[in-house]
């Protein structure tokens, strides 16, 4: 056990360098690092310490984060300030906040609950610092944004999204950035081109010495109700995709978020070499848990297509680029297994009138499943064509293909061409066919066994005077 900690109200202090060494630390977190298997002037070895201060350098931004670390039998929960200077990491360590190494988390504040709530109705989640500096974007922003989420840490949240007055002329976003407290339905729309329009919700985080340190906020897709018949304009409301979705997203997806980053973190073995058998293991686990998140994914999209109300937003887009997004997107997971993906070139548009983040999910699935059912060092092409009246992209793959008598079975509930091969829950080509038929579109398919297949996805055209 170190000497007595100090109080919440004084900041241990440290400094690591470019190499990850701990070269001046104040006596409480020196013994931390000793206690751990640290040698002085050695690499940090308090994980959750070590692990923030990564994240800082690689953002280049100030991370202010809750950490837990091991004092003797104690275990001591710690409130990590990690900001950058030049190459090294300045550390401010407050909180201290003892209890036994073994007894159950404590109750969640009033802030954690609060942010639970917002989580259960939120389309993704986002987190800033005290500054507005985005800090994470969970994965569902990439289908809403168009972009991949790490392309957007460390900027500004005005850079992704415009806010909005309310109709006093508020902005409660800055209101609550002044007051240090939490805000709800801020009107905001997405930079970029898109007409997506989200109410955004968060609730501060206050640092172990009482300082404000950022937000944590949802972001919930609003959707426009038609005008009633006196022509009034409709009210605009956050989509709400009912109860069951809300209790998924509340009982199912932050746990196993959770789970399968601590086994890409076990994985990736930052603290040093694990049994191969345990990386494996760890390995199978994230694997799991992604496919029982993407399951939740489907469930509650399952619930949305299905609602009598359910209609997709109208807005003008280029076909060609969200095909290009998508293949984007997904262009590690094509380079895992060695797959070429033949997008649209950069100067091939193809204007077409739909929901844009409908229509890019609808394309990750397409292309997800060609990946999928390639053979690793083939490749996947992606073609725009004007069918009359329709824009079409064609998703074409050079799998093992589609006897005729599945062609149709493919695109009802959980049905997949061989239940016995890895894969999805069965929803996503029925999803993305309810979808592409809310828009006035449609998905068919083309295909022979042994001759790979192609999915055809087509929207009205979009005529451009």
């Amino acid at each position: 056990m170190s000497d007595a900690p100090p109080t919440d109200q004084i900041a241990v202090a440290g400094r690591i360098d470019a190499e990850g060494r701990l070269i001046a630390a104040d006596p409480a977190l020196a013994s931390l690092h000793q206690q751990a298997g640290g040698r002085e002037g050695g690499v940090l070895a308090v994980p959750q310490i070590a692990a923030l201060a990564r994240l800082a350098r690689r953002l280049g931004i100030t991370v202010s984060r809750a950490a837990i670390a091991a004092d003797g039998e104690q275990d001591v929960d710690l409130w990590v300030r990690a900001a950058p200077e030049g190459d090294e990491i300045a550390l401010a360590i407050t909180g201290w906040s003892e209890r036994p190494a073994l007894a159950p988390a404590p109750t969640q504040p009033p802030a954690a609950r609060e942010a639970d709530f917002q989580r259960a109705a939120a389309d993704w989640m986002w987190e800033t610092d005290d500054t507005l500096r985005l800090t994470s974007l969970s994965a569902g922003a990439a289908a809403a944004i168009g972009r991949v989420p790490s392309e957007l840490i460390g900027k500004q949240l005005t850079r992704l999204f415009r806010f909005r007055e309310s109709e006093d002329g508020a902005l409660p976003i800055l209101s609550a950035l002044a007051e240090h407290k939490s805000f709800d339905r801020q009107s905001a729309e997405l930079r970029g081109g898109r007409k997506g329009r989200y109410a955004l919700s968060g609730v501060p985080l206050i640092d172990g010495m009482g300082r404000f340190a950022g937000f944590r906020g949802a972001a919930a897709s609003e959707r426009a109700t038609a005008p009633d018949e006196r022509g009034d304009k409709a009210d605009v409301k956050p989509r709400r995709d009912g109860a069951f979705g809300e209790r998924l997203d509340l009982a199912l997806r932050t746990p196993l978020a959770q789970i399968v980053d601590n086994a890409e973190r076990l994985r990736a073995q930052p603290d040093g070499p694990l049994r191969r058998d345990y990386a494996g293991y760890a390995d199978d686990i994230a694997s799991a848990g992604r496919h029982l998140l993407a399951l939740v994914d489907d469930l509650v999209d399952l619930q949305a297509v299905e609602r009598p109300d359910f209609r997709p937003e109208s807005e003008p887009l280029d076909l060609a680029d969200v095909a290009r997004r998508a293949a984007g997107l997904l262009a590690v997971r094509a380079a895992d297994r060695d797959i070429r993906m033949d997008a649209p070139g950069p100067d091939e548009t193809l204007p077409a009138t739909g929901d844009f983040t409908r229509t890019l999910q609808i394309l990750m699935n397409l292309i997800t499943n060609a990946i999928r059912y390639t053979p690793q060092g083939g490749q996947v092409w992606l073609r725009t064509e004007r069918e009359g009246d329709l824009a079409a992209i064609i998703v074409a793959d050079q799998g093992k293909g589609i006897a005729e008598t599945d062609q149709d079975r493919i695109f009802e509930k959980f049905e997949r061409v061989d239940p016995n091969e890895p894969g999805g829950s069965g929803l996503g080509l029925y999803i993305a066919r309810r979808l592409a038929r809310a828009m006035d579109g449609d998905i068919s398919v083309d295909s022979a066994p042994g001759q790979g297949a192609r999915f055809t996805f087509t929207m009205p055209l979009r005529i451009e005077r």
